[in-house]
């Protein structure tokens, strides 16, 4: 399996791995190389496919996110309706090979409106690592929301719209900042 790699080539589910990747690669190098090599990516394509993603995203005549998503991911694995605090939305979650106990979730307004938010999830009755200190936060062992259930946490601005932080105040730990890119932990500051 190679990434489309040319602008003519369709942009399909490995190239949208990349897409991930490149974004990670700033927090983690080392985790990144390796995913890529096991994705049989070379630099440039990977560079490549965060090239086109973003001119995809950038187009004054580009389709919506969820339009975007479901042409380059295909039909969702699953839909459900979720309530988040008094809105109502759409969860569509898509696998990612790469990571098998994730998905890539897009929650949309109902009936396929705007896409509000985009990451990384734990799977559907896939088990989520065991969250007791802050010493069991690893790079790319858990996702925004296992970390808030886990710990007391108070969200924080981010430094784009992939990227989350969230102030920790572990009991009887030493408060942190856990950044995370597409809902997936990079390191704690």
């Amino acid at each position: 399996m190679t990434p489309s790699g040319t602008p003519s080539a369709p942009f399909g589910p490995l190239d949208f791995q990349l897409v991930l990747l490149r974004r990670m690669a700033d927090h983690q190098p080392g985790l990144v190389e390796d995913a890529r090599r096991e994705l049989g990516a070379s630099i440039a394509a990977m560079r490549e496919a965060n090239r086109r993603w973003q001119a995809m995203t950038r187009s004054p005549g580009s389709r919506g996110a969820l339009a975007r998503y479901r042409s380059v991911l295909g039909e969702p694995e699953s839909r459900t309706r979720r309530a988040v605090g008094d809105l109502e939305c759409d969860a569509l979650l898509w696998p990612v090979p790469l990571w098998p106990d994730l998905r890539f979730e897009v929650l949309a307004a109902p009936g396929g409106g705007p896409v509000w938010n985009e990451w990384l999830v734990r799977a559907p009755g896939a088990a989520g690592p065991e969250l007791r200190t802050v010493a069991d936060l690893r790079p790319w062992s858990c996702t925004v929301d296992e970390v808030a259930r886990a710990f007391p946490a108070r969200p924080m601005e981010g430094s784009a719209p992939t990227r989350w932080r969230l102030a920790l105040t572990p009991p009887g730990g030493t408060a942190c900042v856990a950044e995370f890119t597409w809902g997936l932990l990079q390191r704690l500051v």
